[in-house]
């Protein structure tokens, strides 16, 4: 039989070249060995004892249906009275549109607001699913060059030299996957306003909003009521396999985004929209604090190890839980020494070439999100693997 030809934008996506690391690593444990995971976005936890509590309850009074295309009201009603408690910003729960998880809010964000043949530029690292949404849509992501010296923030002041006819809009993620750089107020504020005045959107993803340990913790809400923010329950809230998320739009957008709500997903899973609901209780946010400043903790071991070893930290590792390493010191490629050091010390890392292309080669991604013991026990294997090179 024949075989029959995928869609031309399935080869435009590239595979995650974490993958193949992941992939080994379940091989290696498969045979017994003691890999240690610091490649997934995924900390050792889980969603607090109360919030999974609220999802069974949910369960077994048979809330499984469908929901408004746009989410629960009361899960809208508590999204916003969040803003205004821990950010002082009035956002109107009508503005909230409940996804399933982020991806699905940039997807939405994608139908929204870019059309076909369109660009969008992002900078060069950034989480790589973002232009790969664009793709769905007929839309390209370019890719700006920046700089570890400057904490690979794009830079504001050549923004209008990038900017062509076809560019639609810029997005930006704070704190950032891969480096854990926070941007700050005042780059918020200057983003919009020269976006603004190229006549295009600005999307700012916060969903490692709440995990920032230097600096401060805002929201882009706070800037303009025009700025595009996209979240979710995933980080902050520890409920990554619930898949749900959320996209703040402005007032003229509500009606739109709401048909494509309707249409590409019906409602974000309902299940997970009333535990979430539970999320925003003083007591579940206490422990959500408490695991920040666990994070925190492992983030210092973590720093200080890779000073010990000299590997180079490239940006300021402000908040999510990554941190973003030079090894060109030791490796011309940052591919080939990640696989080998899992194969020779069962270490799992990231390669920089999953976030972007310029000098990718060059750097690593770490993620603290195991315990600060094995934190150590990975140290101290890198440092032996180097020792050994």
């Amino acid at each position: 039989m024949e075989k029959q030809k995928l869609a031309t934008r399935v080869g435009q996506i590239a595979p995650f070249q974490v993958m193949a690391v992941l992939a080994r690593a379940k091989q290696l444990e498969a045979q017994g060995d003691d890999v240690i995971h610091l490649e997934i976005g995924e900390p050792d936890f889980v969603a607090v004892d109360a919030v999974g509590d609220a999802g069974v309850s949910a369960i077994q009074e048979g809330k499984t249906g469908y929901t408004s295309a746009t989410g629960l009201p009361e899960l809208k009603k508590a999204i916003s009275e969040d803003y205004l408690r821990r950010y002082q910003v009035d956002v109107s729960p009508e503005r909230i549109i409940i996804t399933p998880g982020a991806s699905g809010a940039l997807l939405l964000m994608a139908s929204l607001m870019v059309n076909a043949g369109d660009e969008v530029l992002m900078p060069d690292p950034c989480y790589p699913c973002n232009r790969h949404f664009l793709t769905q849509v007929g839309a390209m992501a370019t890719l700006v060059d920046t700089d570890a010296k400057n904490g690979f923030e794009l830079s504001l002041q050549k923004l209008a030299g990038y900017w062509s006819e076809k560019t639609s809009g810029l997005w930006l993620a704070s704190p950032s996957n891969p480096t854990g750089a926070v941007l700050s107020r005042a780059y918020i504020e200057e983003a919009w306003q020269k976006v603004r005045s190229l006549g295009g959107h600005l999307l700012v993803d916060e969903i490692y909003q709440g995990l920032v340990y230097e600096g401060e913790d805002f929201s882009a809400l706070s800037v303009a009521d025009d700025i595009f923010v996209i979240n979710s329950f995933s980080k902050y809230f520890a409920m990554t396999g619930w898949r749900l998320g959320w996209i703040v739009v402005p007032e003229w957008a509500i009606e739109g985004a709401t048909k494509l709500a309707q249409n590409l997903f019906i409602s974000a899973p309902s299940v997970s929209q009333y535990a979430a609901v539970r999320a925003f209780n003083a007591d579940v946010l206490a422990e959500c604090e408490a695991r920040r400043q666990t994070l925190n903790a492992r983030r210092r071991v973590l720093l200080d190890g890779l000073r010990e070893l000299g590997l180079p930290v490239v940006a300021p590792a402000h908040g999510a839980f990554y941190v973003y390493v030079d090894v060109s010191g030791i490796t011309q490629d940052a591919m080939t020494w990640c696989l080998a050091l899992l194969e020779q010390e069962k270490v799992a890392l990231t390669p920089g070439a999953d976030f972007g292309v310029k000098d990718a080669h060059k750097y690593v991604r770490f993620a603290y999100t195991c315990d600060e013991e094995r934190l150590k026990q990975a140290l101290a294997r890198i440092e032996r693997f180097i020792e050994c090179k």
